[in-house]
């Protein structure tokens, strides 16, 4: 099987992040959305990827992935360009799957435990789609199936206003080539894009087998900050702790804790896990970094106090106060002086922001 990974997309809930960068590449646990993606590909035996290629700053997946001999794998790129949606990106692979069953990734969802299983069914199996299904509490969302009496899938509905069901398509589809006959007959839909949905319920529709199978753990579409932060909590959950660096005073490392290479935990500082720290980065003595937080590499923080957020690569942060369930972008400055009484901040900031209070 060939595997492809859609890199695509405006992201545009998750600005300004993603005014510099693709919203795939934000980091979760130190590590880009969508190399979890590859990597659970790799892992289910797929080796040969195509990552599909959006206009926002297409350059930089190319410089992170290269030609993918660093994460085993091989990587072939495919450009989209403009956003014309799901279906659109997948006929773009067409010369690249060649007469081989496919797997399609969205490279901005998560599934605890990868899809190896998924994989190995759909291979051994005569199905010409399968699809993964998880129950939500907000399907207005997201694709959404529909059910017979007899629990036969019937219908894919994209984002309905009354859904028809709880069970929310997973941005992953196993595919053969059949599907490109179908993409080559539709047409865009309102939103200017051929839907996924619309394919494979034309799939349905031909007496064609599109299968179903359930995702028993959790499911992150993370396309907004909350989502990305949900993410990381889930993700730092399962962290394995681990010391690298230099910790001058054991009793300031609590819990579970993950350190990089060359990164120094200061006398008096305090870190409370589960936390993961990069390489490079220093934590001063009057800094306390709290559960559910990520620390990328050659990050400073010289006082104050973070929990529940995200801070990417070269940040320097200097407060008087609480920050928390934030966002910071790589070579990021956040300074306050004010000591007048205790002040807690929520950021959502973009590359290079520098901020003064």
């Amino acid at each position: 099987m060939k595997g492809i990974i859609l890199h695509g997309g405006r992201g545009t809930r998750l600005r300004p992040l993603t005014h510099t960068g693709p919203k795939q590449l934000i980091p979760i646990a130190n590590k880009p959305i969508s190399q979890y993606v590859l990597e659970s590909l790799r892992d289910s035996g797929i080796k040969d990827i195509a990552i599909v290629l959006g206009n926002i700053f297409p350059e930089k997946v190319k410089e992170y992935y290269g030609d993918g001999s660093k994460f085993n794998v091989k990587i072939t790129y495919i450009y989209q360009g403009k956003p014309l949606g799901i279906a659109h990106a997948i006929g773009l692979c067409k010369e690249f799957v060649g007469n081989e069953k496919f797997v399609v990734h969205l490279g901005d969802d998560l599934i605890r435990g990868g899809i190896k299983s998924f994989v190995e069914e759909f291979e051994k199996s005569d199905y010409d789609g399968m699809v993964l299904l998880c129950k939500v509490t907000n399907p207005q969302r997201f694709g959404v199936a529909q059910f017979d009496s007899e629990g036969k899938l019937v219908k894919l509905v994209e984002k309905p206003k009354k859904p028809p069901s709880n069970y929310a398509l997973v941005g992953v589809y196993f595919l053969t080539p059949f599907i490109f006959h179908i993409i080559g007959k539709l047409k865009p839909s309102w939103r200017g894009e051929l839907e996924i949905t619309e394919a494979l319920q034309k799939l349905l529709n031909n007496g064609k087998k599109l299968h179903y199978k359930f995702v028993n753990g959790w499911w992150k579409d993370t396309g907004t900050p909350e989502d990305i932060l949900e993410s990381n909590r889930l993700i730092l959950d399962e962290l394995k702790p681990e010391v690298k660096g230099t910790v001058e005073d054991l009793k300031s490392v609590q819990g579970r804790v993950s350190i990089g290479a060359n990164s120094i935990i200061k006398r008096s500082a305090v870190v409370r896990g589960p936390v993961v720290i990069g390489e490079n980065s220093i934590i001063e003595s009057e800094a306390y970094v709290g559960p559910y937080t990520s620390i990328g590499n050659n990050v400073v923080i010289r006082s104050g106090e973070i929990e529940n957020s995200i801070v990417m690569d070269n940040c320097y942060i200097e407060v008087e106060g609480r920050i928390t369930e934030s966002l910071i972008g790589p070579h990021s400055t956040i300074v306050t002086n004010s000591r007048d009484k205790p002040k807690g901040y929520r950021f959502i900031i973009g590359e290079k922001s520098k901020v003064f209070t």
